[in-house]
């Protein structure tokens, strides 16, 4: 199996997938590299 390293922006978007409880998130890629993440609070549906 062949080992992957992560950049540091790769291991905090893990970090924040694990701690979510629940709900979605939107990863925002710039280069390849993950830049920000976004949590989605709120959805309403009708």
């Amino acid at each position: 199996m062949e080992t992957i390293k992560l950049s540091s922006q790769e291991k905090a978007l893990i970090e924040i997938v694990r701690n979510l409880q629940f709900g979605e998130v939107r990863v925002i890629i710039t280069d390849g590299k993950p830049i920000r993440v976004e949590e989605v609070k709120k959805s309403i549906k009708l």
